[in-house]
């Protein structure tokens, strides 16, 4: 059963995913049971079936066994690239399903999926649902890697400022920028293209 445990260093993670590209199955036991709760509910939040979030984890792990080699420190940090991984599998399992189907209400799975939150939902529900608006990638992209990394920590792995902070060496008033100002701008620009909450 994954565990979910507390932010493991950075440094570590690297270490597993250095020696996982040479074939070192304790360290692919270790990187799992460091990870698997927190990219379990990465899956779980696209998808909102457990059993198919449970698919695209073991999918995700076995593409991490196979392509440990290609992690890049320089490129981010090794959570952001395990949830890239698994947020990519993700939504591309959920847009293969919701192909062709249709809901009682009319409108493909897509569409329900990514229907706005209610009125009051706090900041993580509005991204969350934000996250799967169609467009939304391109609004991701603008911004720079530093605040993209943070409210992946913030979001995904529910890490405070202070331990955003610490994840992404960086003075906590900084992490508490990258975070706010990363908000400010997806909401301006799904608001741009009539996609932001109200």
């Amino acid at each position: 059963m994954a565990n979910r445990t507390d932010p493991t260093d950075n440094d570590d993670l690297a270490r597993w995913l250095s020696r996982i590209a040479l074939g070192d199955r304790q360290a692919f036991e270790q990187l799992y049971r460091a990870t698997s709760g927190a990219l379990m509910s990465v899956a779980w939040r696209v998808l909102q079936q457990r059993d198919l979030a449970e698919e695209v984890l073991q999918d995700a792990f076995v593409k991490v066994w196979h392509s440990a080699g290609m992690y890049d420190a320089r490129l981010g940090l090794p959570m952001t690239w395990l949830i890239n991984i698994v947020r990519h599998r993700a939504i591309d399992l959920r847009r293969s399903r919701s192909a062709g189907l249709v809901s009682v209400h009319g409108e493909d799975d897509s569409e329900r999926i990514a229907a706005m939150p209610a009125p009051g939902a706090g900041p993580e529900q509005w991204l969350d649902t934000a996250i799967q608006r169609i467009g939304v990638q391109e609004c991701m992209g603008q911004l720079t890697p530093a605040q993209r990394q943070a409210l992946a920590l913030v979001y995904y792995q529910g890490l405070t400022h202070v331990e955003v902070a610490q994840a992404l060496e960086a003075p906590l008033g900084t992490a508490k920028a990258w975070v706010r100002r990363g908000l400010d701008y997806l909401r301006t620009c799904l608001k741009g293209r009539g996609m932001a909450a109200s």
